[in-house]
């Protein structure tokens, strides 16, 4: 099996990247390729198999997806051309608009099979993100997703197809899925996936594929089930093997690490509470996708913050306005993916916030890095849901320090800290000694009442309208995950897991107690966002958005969890109205 070795460091125009993804890679903030990069990107570009050895963490999404997305845009490229600097790219730019046309509606070219539903929707964003300007469309599919909306992407064309193998098995059993036509299979985190008892399913969806098509394994360790493989599947493969970069010592300590588990459907409210008590000076909130990122936006926004948005849909412009507005302190929260945060440099962050539990533990500590600098201490955040408590113990294992799992604030706690927040601006407004104009009118009221009394009710009163009137509802605290479990259920519940959840919440399919669910006769379709259904409920009925619980949005409806107690009066005022500019249907949902 040839092996390559290279120490010396290169830049990506060396590698024969074509100019539309260095051009992805500029704005990106991409300037050199990581050693696994470098390695491996011209072995793939050439059309050779793979077997590498590498760690999350090193690099490697970019390694095979970059050549992915070259080799089907330009197909007619041939296996043994040069890589070298000097490649000719006019010959490359002459076939673009001839192969525009041929991917239109194409089957799947590139297929990219990885353990967990969190990692395919990661490397799915990320080769979204590689791709822009391509044309190429890229489809993550994972179990505990709606099966329909996958296949109805899969109709509209998927040029790339990322997935675990079960939910690959399932829709090539269904033929939703047909991988005919795949030029490149790329097998990410293989030992972990055979560690998962998915080897029988990587079988059957491998000799669903052409026995031309190109392969690359990437694997953490190389035992001798990952060798059988790929003496069987790969053909005469060039083999690199990459050393995992050891964290910089110094980085982590200064920040101070804290984790909630929290349900998947409770998340965005438990965001909320979590921020009104830490009351960050700037924050980054890290999310797996850019629709996260957007939804997330759209509903803080409605909630009172200052946020912006930050992933790889965005142009440059954009970027480059959004991270201004952020660095002049006009914007107090930055919701942003991995890929479109890479390189960011901003000073005043005193909290991160991990929404989504990132897929490995690198990426963690890249994250968190970004506050706690220049001597400071900062905050480290992680919303976790209940299945993923064992990322958590592999994070602590590898940052050799501590993650203080803590309950979601009540909303006594809420109540406390914002009297807190009401005192400390009382003892400024003091010391200011500037309330000259309102003296008259305590004067009046002391003939009357006492002191103590008169600064209480100001007290409150000033509390209520700072929204400190405890109409919040109780978030339920998730159960902890199983200590242990084996491995043959780690398919189940890694890809599947949603619905497993699911079926065993009961009640109003996950909400919480004293909430009750309302179905919205209106979606996607008609444009409503989380900010739409806030306002209107606010709006119209009067109630405190505060209250207001989890929102859906799907592609005909919504759903949205509001009190038991305010439901029948929100039914009546926001059917009286009007949700973008048309009448809705609004009830209770049924549980179907």
């Amino acid at each position: 099996m040839p092996s390559r070795t290279r120490s010396s460091k290169g830049e990506f125009p060396a590698l024969g990247l074509s100019d539309i993804l260095l051009t992805a890679l500029t704005a990106l903030g991409y300037e050199e390729p990581t050693p696994v990069q470098q390695e491996t990107i011209p072995i793939l570009l050439g059309g050779h198999d793979l077997l590498a050895l590498a760690a999350t963490g090193t690099g490697k999404t970019a390694a095979f997806a970059l050549p992915m997305i070259q080799r089907l845009i330009e197909p007619d490229r041939p296996a043994d051309a040069s890589h070298d600097e000097g490649t000719d790219r006019s010959r490359r730019q002459g076939t673009r608009e001839d192969n525009q046309r041929k991917r239109r509606q194409a089957p799947p070219g590139g297929v990219v099979l990885v353990p967990t539903r969190e990692l395919a929707m990661q490397v799915s964003e990320a080769i979204h993100t590689y791709a822009a300007g391509t044309g190429l469309a890229v489809v993550p599919l994972y179990g505990g997703a709606a099966m329909d909306h996958q296949i109805r992407a899969l109709d509209r064309g998927a040029h790339i197809v990322v997935a675990t193998p079960g939910r690959a098995l399932d829709h090539i059993r269904r033929e939703t899925l047909r991988l005919g036509s795949v030029r490149m299979l790329v097998l990410d985190e293989a030992d972990e996936m055979l560690d998962m008892g998915f080897a029988e399913d990587i079988e059957q969806i491998i000799e669903a594929m052409p026995s031309t098509r190109q392969t690359a394994l990437f694997s953490a360790t190389l035992p001798s089930r990952i060798l059988t493989i790929a003496e069987r599947h790969l053909r005469t493969p060039q083999r690199v093997t990459i050393a995992r970069e050891k964290p910089v010592s110094g980085t982590v300590p200064r920040v101070r690490q804290i984790a909630y588990i929290v349900r998947r459907d409770q998340k965005a409210a438990a965001l909320d509470r979590i921020l009104d008590m830490e009351d960050p000076r700037a924050a980054i909130v890290f999310c797996r996708t850019r629709l996260a990122v957007d939804t997330l936006v759209e509903t803080l926004n409605a909630h009172g913050y200052r946020a912006e948005a930050l992933h790889g849909g965005m142009q440059q412009r954009q970027r480059d306005a959004v991270m201004n507005r952020v660095r002049s302190g006009k914007t107090d929260l930055l919701m942003a993916t991995d890929v479109a945060a890479r390189g960011l440099d901003i000073e005043h962050v005193s909290h991160v916030v991990n929404y989504d539990v990132p897929a490995d533990p690198e990426s963690y500590v890249h994250r968190i890095g970004r506050t706690g600098r220049a001597g400071r201490v900062g905050t480290a955040i992680t919303l976790a849901d209940p299945r993923e408590h064992r990322l958590l113990r592999t994070i602590e294992r590898f940052t050799r320090l501590p993650i203080e799992v803590q309950p979601v604030p009540t909303t006594r706690d809420l109540r406390v800290r914002r009297l807190e927040q009401l005192a400390a601006a009382l003892r400024e407004r003091l010391a200011a000694d500037d309330f000259d104009d309102v003296r008259a009118v305590v004067t009046t009221l002391a003939d009357e009442f006492d002191v103590m009394d008169i600064a209480a009710a100001a007290v409150k009163m000033a509390h209520s309208a700072a929204g400190g009137n405890g109409d919040a509802q109780e978030i339920v605290a998730a159960p902890q995950a199983p200590a242990a479990r084996g491995r043959g259920d780690r398919g189940e519940r890694d890809e599947r897991g949603e619905r497993s959840e699911r079926g065993n919440r009961g009640g109003e399919r996950g909400v919480e107690r004293g909430m009750t669910r309302l179905f919205v006769g209106a979606g996607k379709k008609a444009g409503i966002r989380p900010a739409d259904l806030v306002g209107a409920i606010a709006g119209e009925s009067g109630v405190s958005s505060s209250v207001i619980g989890a929102i859906r949005i799907a592609e005909n409806f919504s759903v949205v969890d509001v009190p038991e107690d305010l439901a029948d009066a929100i039914i009546e005022a926001v059917g009286a109205a009007t949700l973008r500019g048309k009448r809705v249907r609004i009830r209770r949902d049924r549980d179907d």
